[in-house]
């Protein structure tokens, strides 16, 4: 399974760029995983820009041909960009998660609870 080793997870299956003690605004997605667990994805619904996310917290929706499934916030913060490609093209999140498929930007005021690559390796192997 593709992990990049770079990013960081929650067990939801989200991942986010955050370096710990940076200021700019991280992307957020799903991973690989969970993009092959829902099967084809149709349909995104994504926080809008402004809106305030917080961690834990549902911000949106995937809709595949199997389900639909709640998007959880990786990170606390104000929403400061979405990809309008993904919701123009949901394909983009099955077929390339890690860059063209992120999903939205976040201007990060809390980040705990985050997983290690290998903590979240650990994780979906058991």
């Amino acid at each position: 399974m593709d992990l990049p080793e770079n990013l960081l997870y929650t067990p939801e299956h989200e991942w986010v760029d955050w370096t710990p003690g940076t200021q700019e605004p991280v992307s957020v997605g799903i991973t690989a995983y969970a993009a092959e667990s829902l099967g084809d994805i149709v349909f995104v619904q994504l926080p809008e820009v402004g809106e305030r996310v917080t961690s834990g917290q549902v911000c949106g929706e995937l809709e595949s041909t199997k389900s639909v499934s709640d998007l959880y916030a990786p990170v606390s913060g104000e929403v400061v960009e979405v990809n309008q490609a993904a919701a123009d093209d949901p394909a983009l999140v099955n077929t390339d998660p890690y860059a063209a498929g992120w999903l939205f930007k976040v201007a990060v005021q809390n980040a705990d609870g985050l997983l290690t690559a290998a903590k979240y390796a650990e994780l979906i192997t058991d």
